[in-house]
Formats: structure tokens, C-alpha cells, sequence
């Protein structure tokens, strides 16, 4: 079975840079005199290669054959009029090499320097074209084979951090299930034993013996009530934790330089915690939809009577709208009386100011 190789991604900001190969394909109307009809049919050819271009640099591998055949075409039609075809034919042998295996490039690139080697013998009085144009192919073509490599190997790399992260979150369910069944397993066995038993006392009149243990039952009860809650409270902390990695890691995916400062907190209430996991969570987003900056730094401070979280970014504002977004983190903020502030310069700065004194309140 064929692999169906991605190509890059149609919204990269170069596709436009790589046309710069383009410019061999105007040298020949200033260094040959042309006709001011070969030269609109130039520009014709060259409106009709665009739109081929742009399709093979955003589609599929299996979507590739048509437009690559019809840029071929277009490169033999148009060499009679301008040389600078060879440009043409320059994209074609890379996109060649990029989106087919190295034996199937390898057989477009031999029918290309054959048929630039008749178009030579045909229109050219000497051998510069089937010279440069074999160069190019053959140059070009590898560099296309390289670059499919390359994004491969990117491609692989997502996929193994996404099963790392599956993996991850696999065991940390295991993790959480296997601590459950530690705590409350054993609980709810001794609390079904003594209630069973207390019944049995009941029924045959051991009144004293029963309330003994029904108290001892009430005492268990409670012992795993408090196991239980402390287990929660290490996963509740876990959370900002591994949100707060995430964060940084999607900003640094977009070539973001990313900084931690202090530590951080441990004496939120699971309340506030998930509200500042969600509001870190709202920042980050509008930074990586929004933002111009290149650095941002996540500072986390804690005393007495709070825990202050602040992000600052590397540029300045005049103005700020606050939309959905900021108006939803201020009405979380409220809800655990807390606050929410920011400023515009030197630099762009969110902070939030949790109260510790609501810690307690789950």
C-alpha cells in the first residue's frame, strides 16, 4: 500500500517566498529581445502556473498527479516562447520528489530531462538549456526528497509526543483508579462487615455490642473520609501542574521564550484551583491568538493571606477591549473573591489574587 505523503500546510506564510525561483523565469525578456506577444503569453502561462503551485503545495500526495502533470505541460508549451521555463520545470522536479517515492520521482525526472534535451535540439542553437535544466532537475528533485523527509520525520515526531501523552494519561488513570480502590475498597468491606454484623446483634437483642459497632463503624467512616480527601487533594494539585506544563508547551510550540517564576501554590481549594487552571487557560489562548509578543513569564507568589498568579509579555498596549473572554475570568474571580487586574504597560501584565482564607471551601 502507497503512502499518501502530507505536504506542508496550506496556511504557511512561505508559500509565497519559495516563488522566488521564479525570477529565472523573467531574465530571458531583458537578456533576449522578446515580442510584446510573447511576452503576454509569458504572463498568461504564468497566471495559469500559480494557481498549479498553490495545489500542489497545499494538497495531499494522492491529489498530485493532475496538477503536477498540468505544470509540465504548461513548462514544454511555454519553452518555445521563454526560456525561463526551466523555472517551471525546476517545481516540477521538486514537487516530484516530494510527494513520490524516490523510484517514481526518479522515473518524472528522466522524462523531463529527455524532454527538455528535445526541446534543446528543437528551439536552441546550443546546449545551455538541456545543460542547466538537467542540473536543475536533478538538483532540485533532491532537495524535494529532503524536504519530504524532513517533514516525515516532524510528523513522526507529533505523533510519538501524542502517544506519549495518550500513554501518560493512561496511566494516570490507572494511577487514579488503583488509589481509589486502595482507599475505599477495604473501607466500604469493613463497613458492610460491621453494619451486617450490628444488624445480627440487633435482631438478637446484643443491643450494646451493636451501638459498639455501629461507633466503631462511624470511626471508619471517617478515618477513609479523610484519606479520601487527601487523595483528591494531591490529584487537585497535580492539575494546575500539569496545566500550567501544557500551557507553556503550546506557547513555546509557537516560538514563544517561556519563563517560571516561583512556586506553585499548594493552598488553593479545589474551587480555586480549577478556576485558575481555566483562567491561565483563557489567557493563553487570546496570547497565542492575539499576541505579538515573543516572551511571556508566568510568576506565581504566595503569602500569608493569598496566592497572586501573574502573566507578563514582552510588549505594551494603549488600549485593551474587554471581550467574552475577560469579562468570563472577572465573573470566576468574583465567584471566589478574588481579583483580577491588568496593565497595559511598560509591559502587558495579567494578575490574579486568590484569598487563602477560602481554602478550606470545596
Amino acid at each position: 500500500m502507497k503512502k499518501s505523503h502530507s505536504t506542508f500546510l496550506p496556511e504557511d506564510k512561505f508559500a509565497w517566498v519559495y516563488l522566488v525561483n521564479l525570477i529565472f523565469y523573467f531574465l530571458p525578456m531583458f537578456i533576449a529581445p522578446m515580442s510584446k506577444l510573447d511576452i503576454v503569453w509569458s504572463f498568461v502561462a504564468l497566471a495559469l502556473f500559480l494557481p498549479l503551485y498553490f495545489k500542489l503545495f497545499s494538497c495531499k500526495s494522492s491529489q498530485a498527479v493532475i496538477p503536477l502533470s498540468l505544470m509540465f505541460v504548461l513548462a514544454v508549451v511555454i519553452t518555445p516562447i521563454n526560456a525561463g521555463s526551466l523555472a517551471f520545470f525546476s517545481y516540477v522536479a521538486f514537487y516530484a520528489g516530494f510527494h513520490f517515492s524516490l523510484k517514481r520521482a526518479a522515473g518524472i525526472w528522466g522524462v523531463q530531462v529527455l524532454t527538455i534535451g528535445l526541446l534543446n535540439w528543437y528551439f536552441f542553437p546550443n546546449f545551455f538549456f538541456i545543460a542547466w535544466g538537467s542540473v536543475l532537475t536533478l538538483g532540485i528533485g533532491v532537495i524535494g526528497i529532503t524536504n519530504r523527509h524532513q517533514q516525515e520525520k516532524l510528523k513522526m515526531k507529533q505523533q510519538s509526543n501524542q502517544e506519549i501523552k495518550t500513554l501518560a494519561t493512561i496511566v494516570e488513570r490507572e494511577r487514579i483508579a488503583r488509589d481509589l480502590h486502595d482507599v475505599m475498597g477495604h473501607c466500604l468491606s469493613s463497613i458492610t462487615l460491621k453494619a451486617e454484623l450490628a444488624s445480627k446483634l440487633i435482631d438478637n437483642q446484643h443491643y450494646d455490642l451493636a451501638q459498639k459497632h455501629l461507633n466503631e463503624l462511624a470511626e471508619i467512616s471517617r478515618e477513609n473520609l479523610s484519606q479520601l480527601r487527601q487523595t483528591v487533594s494531591n490529584y487537585k494539585h497535580k492539575g494546575l501542574e500539569t496545566t500550567v506544563t501544557e500551557l507553556c508547551q503550546r506557547l513555546r510550540d509557537k516560538d514563544m521564550q517561556v519563563k517560571l517564576d516561583g512556586e506553585l501554590p499548594t493552598a488553593l481549594s479545589a474551587t480555586q484551583e480549577s478556576h485558575t487552571c481555566l483562567i491561565l487557560t483563557e489567557l493563553t489562548n487570546n496570547m497565542l491568538k492575539y499576541s505579538q509578543a515573543t516572551e511571556c513569564q508566568f510568576q506565581f507568589e504566595q503569602n500569608n493571606d493569598s496566592s497572586i498568579v501573574s502573566i507578563n509579555e514582552n510588549q505594551s498596549l494603549t488600549s485593551i477591549k474587554e471581550g467574552n473572554g475577560l469579562k468570563g475570568i472577572r465573573e470566576r474571580i468574583e465567584d471566589i473573591g478574588g481579583k483580577f487586574e491588568y496593565q497595559l504597560s511598560p509591559e502587558l501584565s495579567f494578575t490574579i489574587q486568590l484569598p487563602l482564607k477560602d481554602k478550606n471551601n470545596d
